[in-house]
């Protein structure tokens, strides 16, 4: 069986921070977000790396994202940090095919703004109140065993109105205690490639302890793997598949210069 090649992103900030936050923190994700995740996904058909961007290369060299079908994207407080080079890098993998899991304030990074277009702002509060999540399409792969609705009993609250592009599937929509609602989980297609955005995850909650939100993330990431690798193209076809009568008002100029540059 080929596996699915999975490399989990972390900024691994708060985690490593000595504070009452850094402690807190520490208290679900003793190794940190990402590490606590590659072992919550563990699974016969996936081979996953956690990487932090306080490795080399901020965690993800050429030879890294070359060797991931799919990357889970986890920031909060370092987004500013990111190199614009690393999104480049980002961004063309994604387009060719890579799957992209955006979790929670990974709403706010420089990769999924850059794929969005948008500014990707919403409404937020963090009093710790109840979260309740709703699935709101018929069907779909990311469905796969996760009950019509849970309750997540602390949490921070996302709310609309979020900025995203209108062209997303919503596939999760969340209530919070306080009244607000979420377009709390939703899919894109970008080039070749397929982005989830899933916002339950807080660093100091232990959301990522539930089954149905690690049920959730192991469904994004096999919905998302890519069949084929396809490279952006730009191609110039000469000859229609149909006889072309309209005379070419450039017949007598020569453009194979702007040909080659296309």
């Amino acid at each position: 069986m080929k596996k699915i090649r999975v490399t989990i992103w972390n900024e691994n900030v708060h985690e490593t921070e000595e504070s009452a936050l850094g402690d807190l923190c520490r208290s679900f994700y003793p190794h940190g977000i990402h590490n606590y995740l590659k072992e919550a996904l563990q699974a016969e058909d996936l081979e996953i790396r956690a990487v932090s961007l306080d490795m080399p290369e901020q965690g993800l060299p050429q030879e890294v994202l070359e060797n991931t079908d799919v990357l889970m994207w986890w920031g909060h407080a370092a987004h500013a940090r990111v190199e614009d080079a690393l999104v480049d890098r980002i961004q063309a993998r994604v387009l060719s095919g890579m799957g992209l899991i955006v979790m929670h304030s990974g709403h706010y990074s420089k990769i999924f703004k850059r794929l969005m277009g948008t500014t990707c702002s919403l409404h937020w509060r963090e009093v710790g109140e109840k979260e309740r999540i709703w699935k709101v399409a018929r069907r779909h792969p990311i469905y796969e065993g996760v009950p019509e609705t849970f309750v997540l009993p602390h949490t921070e609250m996302y709310g609309e109105s979020f900025d995203i592009p209108d062209d997303g599937k919503v596939l999760f929509l969340s209530w919070y205690e306080g009244g607000n609602v979420f377009r709390s989980g939703v899919t894109f297609l970008r080039g070749n490639g397929k982005i989830f955005y899933f916002s339950p995850g807080h660093e100091t909650f232990p959301i990522y302890h539930d089954e149905n939100v690690q049920k959730i993330l192991g469904n994004a990431v096999r919905w998302a793997a890519p069949e084929v690798y396809r490279e952006p193209w730009n191609e110039f076809i000469r000859e229609g598949h149909e006889k072309i009568y309209t005379e070419n008002p450039l017949a007598k100029v020569d453009t194979s210069a702007l040909h080659k540059s296309v």
